[in-house]
Protein backbone atom coordinates (compact mmCIF):
# COMPACT_ATOMS: atom_id res chain seq x y z
CA UNK A 1 0.00 0.00 0.00
CA UNK A 2 1.18 3.49 -0.82
CA UNK A 3 1.38 6.10 1.95
CA UNK A 4 1.11 9.12 -0.35
CA UNK A 5 -0.95 10.05 -3.37
CA UNK A 6 -0.84 12.58 -6.18
CA UNK A 7 -4.65 13.05 -6.20
CA UNK A 8 -6.70 15.08 -3.74
CA UNK A 9 -10.26 16.34 -3.41
CA UNK A 10 -10.89 19.90 -2.21
CA UNK A 11 -14.18 21.73 -1.62
CA UNK A 12 -14.29 25.44 -2.48
CA UNK A 13 -16.33 27.34 0.13
CA UNK A 14 -19.34 29.52 -0.71
CA UNK A 15 -20.51 30.45 2.81
CA UNK A 16 -17.50 29.81 5.03
CA UNK A 17 -17.72 31.13 8.59
CA UNK A 18 -17.01 30.11 12.15
CA UNK A 19 -19.23 27.10 12.84
CA UNK A 20 -20.90 27.62 16.21
CA UNK A 21 -21.70 23.88 16.40
CA UNK A 22 -18.06 22.77 16.25
CA UNK A 23 -16.66 25.53 18.50
CA UNK A 24 -17.81 23.65 21.62
CA UNK A 25 -14.80 21.30 21.44
CA UNK A 26 -12.57 22.80 18.75
CA UNK A 27 -10.50 25.22 20.82
CA UNK A 28 -8.66 26.53 17.77
CA UNK A 29 -11.62 28.51 16.44
CA UNK A 30 -11.74 32.25 16.98
CA UNK A 31 -14.37 34.90 16.26
CA UNK A 32 -12.89 37.51 13.93
CA UNK A 33 -14.57 40.61 15.36
CA UNK A 34 -15.80 43.28 13.01
CA UNK A 35 -15.65 41.17 9.86
CA UNK A 36 -18.87 40.67 7.94
CA UNK A 37 -19.66 37.05 7.00
CA UNK A 38 -19.29 37.95 3.31
CA UNK A 39 -15.81 39.33 4.01
CA UNK A 40 -14.78 36.21 5.93
CA UNK A 41 -15.99 34.02 3.06
CA UNK A 42 -14.26 36.17 0.42
CA UNK A 43 -10.96 35.97 2.36
CA UNK A 44 -11.36 32.20 2.75
CA UNK A 45 -11.99 31.86 -1.00
CA UNK A 46 -8.85 33.89 -1.79
CA UNK A 47 -6.78 31.69 0.53
CA UNK A 48 -8.35 28.55 -0.94
CA UNK A 49 -7.71 29.59 -4.56
CA UNK A 50 -4.09 30.58 -3.87
CA UNK A 51 -3.52 27.25 -2.10
CA UNK A 52 -5.00 25.23 -4.99
CA UNK A 53 -2.84 27.21 -7.44
CA UNK A 54 0.32 26.30 -5.51
CA UNK A 55 -0.64 22.62 -5.37
CA UNK A 56 -1.48 22.51 -9.07
CA UNK A 57 1.76 24.29 -9.97
CA UNK A 58 3.63 21.54 -8.08
CA UNK A 59 1.90 18.93 -10.26
CA UNK A 60 -0.69 17.72 -7.74
CA UNK A 61 -3.92 16.43 -9.30
CA UNK A 62 -6.55 18.51 -7.46
CA UNK A 63 -10.27 17.88 -7.98
CA UNK A 64 -12.04 21.08 -6.85
CA UNK A 65 -15.78 20.86 -6.21
CA UNK A 66 -17.79 23.97 -5.33
CA UNK A 67 -19.83 23.89 -2.15
CA UNK A 68 -23.56 24.66 -2.42
CA UNK A 69 -25.38 27.47 -0.60
CA UNK A 70 -28.10 25.10 0.56
CA UNK A 71 -27.97 23.32 2.94
CA UNK A 72 -25.84 25.50 5.23
CA UNK A 73 -22.37 23.89 5.54
CA UNK A 74 -19.88 26.42 6.97
CA UNK A 75 -17.14 23.76 7.35
CA UNK A 76 -17.42 22.14 3.92
CA UNK A 77 -13.84 23.27 3.21
CA UNK A 78 -12.68 20.30 5.39
CA UNK A 79 -13.86 17.24 3.40
CA UNK A 80 -11.37 14.81 4.95
CA UNK A 81 -13.66 14.51 7.99
CA UNK A 82 -16.59 12.90 6.20
CA UNK A 83 -14.96 10.75 3.51
CA UNK A 84 -11.85 8.65 2.86
CA UNK A 85 -10.73 6.84 -0.29
CA UNK A 86 -8.84 3.56 -0.40
CA UNK A 87 -6.66 1.67 -2.90
CA UNK A 88 -9.09 -1.24 -3.25
CA UNK A 89 -11.84 1.10 -4.49
CA UNK A 90 -13.55 1.41 -1.09
CA UNK A 91 -14.98 4.72 0.06
CA UNK A 92 -15.74 5.25 3.76
CA UNK A 93 -18.37 7.71 4.99
CA UNK A 94 -18.07 8.91 8.57
CA UNK A 95 -20.41 10.03 11.37
CA UNK A 96 -19.99 13.72 12.21
CA UNK A 97 -20.30 15.40 15.61
CA UNK A 98 -21.89 18.68 14.41
CA UNK A 99 -25.36 18.29 12.89
CA UNK A 100 -24.74 20.93 10.23
CA UNK A 101 -21.58 19.10 9.11
CA UNK A 102 -23.60 15.99 8.23
CA UNK A 103 -24.96 17.87 5.21
CA UNK A 104 -21.44 18.00 3.74
CA UNK A 105 -21.78 14.39 2.60
CA UNK A 106 -22.74 14.58 -1.08
CA UNK A 107 -23.27 11.68 -3.44
CA UNK A 108 -22.66 13.89 -6.47
CA UNK A 109 -19.00 14.19 -5.40
CA UNK A 110 -18.61 10.45 -5.99
CA UNK A 111 -20.15 10.89 -9.46
CA UNK A 112 -17.66 13.68 -10.22
CA UNK A 113 -14.75 11.40 -9.24
CA UNK A 114 -16.09 8.53 -11.32
CA UNK A 115 -16.41 10.91 -14.29
CA UNK A 116 -12.69 11.65 -13.82
CA UNK A 117 -11.91 7.95 -14.16
CA UNK A 118 -11.64 6.95 -10.50
CA UNK A 119 -13.08 3.53 -9.68
CA UNK A 120 -15.44 3.18 -6.70
CA UNK A 121 -16.21 -0.46 -5.87
CA UNK A 122 -17.83 -0.25 -2.48
CA UNK A 123 -19.12 2.26 0.08
CA UNK A 124 -18.56 1.51 3.76
CA UNK A 125 -21.03 3.69 5.64
CA UNK A 126 -20.58 4.37 9.36
CA UNK A 127 -22.98 7.31 9.47
CA UNK A 128 -25.83 5.52 11.27
CA UNK A 129 -23.70 5.81 14.44
CA UNK A 130 -24.76 9.48 14.55
CA UNK A 131 -28.21 8.38 15.70
CA UNK A 132 -26.63 6.85 18.81
CA UNK A 133 -24.30 9.80 19.42
CA UNK A 134 -21.06 8.13 18.33
CA UNK A 135 -18.64 9.83 15.96
CA UNK A 136 -15.45 9.16 14.00
CA UNK A 137 -14.45 12.09 11.83
CA UNK A 138 -12.54 10.55 8.95
CA UNK A 139 -8.84 11.22 8.57
CA UNK A 140 -9.21 13.99 11.13
CA UNK A 141 -9.72 11.29 13.77
CA UNK A 142 -7.81 8.50 12.02
CA UNK A 143 -4.19 8.80 11.08
CA UNK A 144 -3.57 6.01 8.60
CA UNK A 145 -0.14 4.49 8.16
CA UNK A 146 -1.31 2.81 4.98
CA UNK A 147 2.03 1.21 4.17
CA UNK A 148 2.32 -0.48 7.57
CA UNK A 149 -1.42 -1.13 8.08
CA UNK A 150 -1.59 0.83 11.33
CA UNK A 151 -4.16 3.44 12.33
CA UNK A 152 -3.50 6.00 15.07
CA UNK A 153 -6.41 7.60 16.92
CA UNK A 154 -6.54 10.12 19.76
CA UNK A 155 -9.90 9.47 21.40
CA UNK A 156 -12.20 12.47 21.86
CA UNK A 157 -15.90 13.36 21.66
CA UNK A 158 -15.35 13.12 17.88
CA UNK A 159 -13.46 9.81 17.87
CA UNK A 160 -15.23 6.88 19.48
CA UNK A 161 -13.08 3.90 20.46
CA UNK A 162 -15.51 1.15 19.41
CA UNK A 163 -16.17 2.77 16.04
CA UNK A 164 -12.44 3.17 15.51
CA UNK A 165 -11.87 -0.51 16.23
CA UNK A 166 -14.72 -1.41 13.86
CA UNK A 167 -13.06 0.69 11.13
CA UNK A 168 -9.73 -1.07 11.78
CA UNK A 169 -11.38 -4.49 11.48
CA UNK A 170 -13.15 -3.52 8.25
CA UNK A 171 -10.03 -2.06 6.62
CA UNK A 172 -7.38 -4.38 8.14
CA UNK A 173 -5.50 -1.83 10.23
CA UNK A 174 -3.89 -2.47 13.62
CA UNK A 175 -5.30 0.14 16.04
CA UNK A 176 -3.00 2.45 18.03
CA UNK A 177 -5.23 4.14 20.61
CA UNK A 178 -4.35 6.97 23.01
CA UNK A 179 -5.59 10.26 24.44
CA UNK A 180 -4.08 13.65 23.59
CA UNK A 181 -4.65 16.87 25.50
CA UNK A 182 -4.12 20.59 25.06
CA UNK A 183 -4.13 23.34 27.66
CA UNK A 184 -7.24 25.54 27.42
CA UNK A 185 -7.61 28.25 30.10
CA UNK A 186 -5.10 26.33 32.25
CA UNK A 187 -7.11 23.10 32.02
CA UNK A 188 -6.09 19.97 30.09
CA UNK A 189 -8.77 19.20 27.50
CA UNK A 190 -8.97 16.45 24.88
CA UNK A 191 -7.73 17.44 21.43
CA UNK A 192 -10.64 17.17 19.00
CA UNK A 193 -8.76 15.61 16.05
CA UNK A 194 -5.66 13.43 15.90
CA UNK A 195 -4.43 15.23 12.78
CA UNK A 196 -3.80 18.49 14.62
CA UNK A 197 -1.19 16.88 16.88
CA UNK A 198 0.51 14.50 14.45
CA UNK A 199 1.31 13.91 10.79
CA UNK A 200 2.47 10.65 9.24
CA UNK A 201 4.77 10.74 6.25
CA UNK A 202 6.31 7.84 4.39
CA UNK A 203 9.62 8.00 6.24
CA UNK A 204 8.90 10.43 9.09
CA UNK A 205 6.31 11.45 11.67
CA UNK A 206 5.66 14.90 13.11
CA UNK A 207 4.13 14.66 16.58
CA UNK A 208 3.43 16.77 19.65
CA UNK A 209 4.30 13.99 22.11
CA UNK A 210 3.82 16.41 25.02
CA UNK A 211 0.07 16.21 24.34
CA UNK A 212 -0.02 12.55 25.33
CA UNK A 213 -0.11 13.05 29.10
CA UNK A 214 0.00 9.35 29.99
CA UNK A 215 3.67 8.32 29.86
CA UNK A 216 2.91 4.70 28.94
CA UNK A 217 0.65 5.78 26.08
CA UNK A 218 3.25 8.27 24.86
CA UNK A 219 5.94 5.60 24.82
CA UNK A 220 3.61 3.15 23.07
CA UNK A 221 2.82 5.65 20.28
CA UNK A 222 6.48 6.62 19.79
CA UNK A 223 7.53 2.94 19.84
CA UNK A 224 4.99 2.18 17.12
CA UNK A 225 6.42 4.95 14.93
CA UNK A 226 10.02 3.85 15.54
CA UNK A 227 9.14 0.23 14.84
CA UNK A 228 8.16 1.30 11.32
CA UNK A 229 11.40 3.21 10.79
CA UNK A 230 9.89 6.70 10.93
CA UNK A 231 12.16 9.59 11.84
CA UNK A 232 10.29 11.33 14.66
CA UNK A 233 10.21 15.12 14.55
CA UNK A 234 8.85 16.50 17.82
CA UNK A 235 6.86 19.73 17.92
CA UNK A 236 5.80 21.78 20.94
CA UNK A 237 2.27 22.56 22.02
CA UNK A 238 2.81 26.19 20.95
CA UNK A 239 3.78 24.99 17.46
CA UNK A 240 0.75 22.68 17.41
CA UNK A 241 -1.42 25.71 18.19
CA UNK A 242 -0.01 27.20 14.99
CA UNK A 243 -1.15 24.05 13.13
CA UNK A 244 2.35 22.59 12.79
CA UNK A 245 0.86 19.13 13.34
CA UNK A 246 -1.71 19.62 10.58
CA UNK A 247 0.49 18.75 7.60
CA UNK A 248 0.16 16.24 4.78
CA UNK A 249 2.77 14.61 2.57
CA UNK A 250 1.62 14.33 -1.04
CA UNK A 251 3.23 13.76 -4.42
CA UNK A 252 3.61 16.27 -7.20
CA UNK A 253 4.98 16.00 -10.71
CA UNK A 254 7.47 13.15 -11.29
CA UNK A 255 6.48 11.63 -7.95
CA UNK A 256 8.26 14.43 -6.07
CA UNK A 257 7.35 14.48 -2.36
CA UNK A 258 5.88 17.62 -0.86
CA UNK A 259 5.00 18.30 2.76
CA UNK A 260 2.02 20.65 2.64
CA UNK A 261 1.27 23.02 5.51
CA UNK A 262 0.02 26.53 6.23
CA UNK A 263 2.26 29.59 6.32
CA UNK A 264 1.59 29.88 10.08
CA UNK A 265 2.74 26.29 10.63
CA UNK A 266 5.83 26.85 8.47
CA UNK A 267 6.75 30.05 10.34
CA UNK A 268 6.42 28.31 13.72
CA UNK A 269 9.07 25.68 12.88
CA UNK A 270 12.69 26.02 13.99
CA UNK A 271 15.52 25.92 11.42
CA UNK A 272 16.51 22.49 12.80
CA UNK A 273 12.97 21.09 12.33
CA UNK A 274 12.83 22.50 8.81
CA UNK A 275 16.16 20.86 8.03
CA UNK A 276 14.87 17.51 9.41
CA UNK A 277 11.67 17.72 7.35
CA UNK A 278 13.40 18.78 4.15
CA UNK A 279 15.42 15.55 4.16
CA UNK A 280 12.11 13.79 3.49
CA UNK A 281 10.08 16.22 1.36
CA UNK A 282 10.03 19.75 -0.01
CA UNK A 283 7.91 22.08 2.13
CA UNK A 284 4.98 23.72 0.33
CA UNK A 285 3.16 26.31 2.43
CA UNK A 286 0.35 28.77 1.80
CA UNK A 287 -1.31 31.44 3.92
CA UNK A 288 -4.54 30.11 5.47
CA UNK A 289 -4.98 32.64 8.30
CA UNK A 290 -8.73 33.23 7.92
CA UNK A 291 -9.52 29.55 7.39
CA UNK A 292 -7.46 28.60 10.46
CA UNK A 293 -8.97 31.28 12.69
CA UNK A 294 -12.63 30.75 11.79
CA UNK A 295 -12.55 27.07 10.89
CA UNK A 296 -10.12 25.83 13.49
CA UNK A 297 -8.57 23.60 10.84
CA UNK A 298 -5.65 23.98 8.46
CA UNK A 299 -3.95 22.63 5.34
CA UNK A 300 -4.27 18.92 6.07
CA UNK A 301 -8.01 19.18 6.86
CA UNK A 302 -8.66 20.81 3.47
CA UNK A 303 -7.31 17.86 1.47
CA UNK A 304 -9.08 14.51 1.15
CA UNK A 305 -6.52 12.14 -0.37
CA UNK A 306 -7.75 10.00 -3.25
CA UNK A 307 -6.18 6.54 -3.35
CA UNK A 308 -8.85 5.00 -5.60
CA UNK A 309 -7.74 2.97 -8.64
CA UNK A 310 -8.21 4.63 -12.04
CA UNK A 311 -9.71 3.33 -15.26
Amino acid sequence: MKQTTNSILMIRPVAFRMNEQTAVNNYYQKVLDGLLPATVNAKAQQEFDAFVEKLTAAGVDVTVVDDTLNPDTPDSIFPNNWISFHENGDVALYPMFAENRRHERREDILDILEDKGFVINNIVDYTSAEEDGFFLEGTGSLLLDRANAKAYCALSPRADEELFIEFCEDFDYAPVIFEAFQTVDSERKLIYHTNVMMCLGETFAVICADCIDDKKERKMVLDNLKENGKEIILITEAQMNNFAGNMLEIRGANDKRYLVMSAAAHQSLTPKQIEQLEKHAEILSSSLDTIEACGGGSARCMMAEIFLPRN
